[in-house]
């Protein structure tokens, strides 16, 4: 591994890559299930919801994309198959085609208190492997989806 070369010990740090992993396989699902909310959305709500998704599915590809680079940083190589993604994210795929808008946005909410739930354990890995880096990261990301599932449960009026 290449931990060493940014000062971590690749023992601390293979957990830390491990859960990165799992985190990027469940925000490839989640992904591509914004963008199919992003097409398929009609309704009143049309103009807000297409807006918003767009936003969070871009949001979501630069985090895809720092998740794997940060994976490589720590010298391991990210999944980067449909069938990792699949088969180790607990998100799962649905078909938006058809589905009301407010089902969309409570799925995109359900999705996002999963990928929380990811980052939290990933929070407290990366302390005891001493990898504020790796932690400083997934903060932002846990702090975006925090902001977004207020927005949206407000949306759904569940706050």
């Amino acid at each position: 591994m290449e931990a060493e070369a940014i000062s971590l010990e690749e023992k601390k740090v293979r957990p830390v890559v491990d859960h990165l992993n799992d985190l990027l396989a469940n925000y490839h699902i989640h992904y591509q299930k914004i963008r199919g909310c992003h097409w398929n959305v009609k309704g009143h709500n049309f103009f807000t919801l297409h807006v918003k998704f767009e936003e969070l599915y871009t949001t979501a590809l630069t985090t895809i994309d720092e998740l794997a680079e940060r994976i490589l940083t720590l010298g391991k190589p990210p999944y980067s198959t449909f069938n990792d993604y699949i088969t180790k994210s607990q998100i799962k795929e649905i078909n938006t085609i058809g589905l009301n808008p407010d089902a969309m946005v409570k799925a995109l909410v359900d999705d996002m208190a999963i990928l929380i739930e990811l980052e939290r354990a990933i929070l407290d890995i990366t302390d005891s492997a001493e990898d504020q880096g790796t932690n400083d990261m997934v903060n932002g990301f846990m702090q975006y989806k925090e902001k977004n599932t207020w927005m949206l449960r407000s949306f759904l009026n569940q706050d």
